[in-house]
């Protein structure tokens, strides 16, 4: 696979690396099995490494559910699973910020809509800034819907907003 850099083995500039600004935030969809505990068995091992969960959604069935899971700190929580032998993958999420409008949810939904973005599921952050708060979208172009949010003036909420929480009220 060609990433561009042509250095074979080195590691590429941190400036190329995926950084704390990026806008989109890892999802970790976690596969368990539909028995008491599992759930909390997830997010005891997350806690006591001092990760905050951020987001969490669990969808089940007769033997087994998926929890879509966001942290604080990614890599920490990717390693965590990975240590721990959880099955999941991960993916990118919008996180967007609630605008001061009386209709949030409608005008997100109605910026997405014009430029005919489909939103596949979404639930709310665990983010709290200037008095509002956030929604995770998982949307079928995240550089469209991108484009069309920051368009629209909404704040799109980054993995450095999730770090620092000095600022959140």
């Amino acid at each position: 696979m060609n990433s561009g850099y042509s250095d074979e083995g080195a590691v590429p500039p941190a400036a190329t690396m995926r950084g704390r600004d990026w806008p989109c935030l890892r999802q970790f969809c976690v596969f368990l099995e539909n028995r008491v505990g599992a759930l909390h068995s997830v997010l005891r091992r997350l806690e006591q490494q001092d990760l905050r969960v951020v987001a969490l959604s669990t969808v089940d069935s007769a033997d087994f559910a998926v929890m879509r899971i966001m942290v604080d700190a990614y890599e920490r929580g990717k390693e965590i699973f990975e240590l721990s032998g959880f099955t999941f993958f991960e993916n990118d999420i919008l996180g967007v910020e609630l605008p001061d409008d009386p209709q949030p949810y409608v005008s997100i939904c109605m910026a997405l809509l014009q430029a005919e973005l489909s939103i596949n599921y979404s639930y709310p952050l665990l983010y709290r800034r200037r008095g509002r708060g956030a929604i995770a979208l998982h949307v079928d172009d995240v550089d469209a819907a991108l484009s069309v949010l920051e368009q629209k003036g909404l704040r799109i909420v980054t993995e450095r907003d999730l770090l620092d929480d000095d600022e959140m009220l």
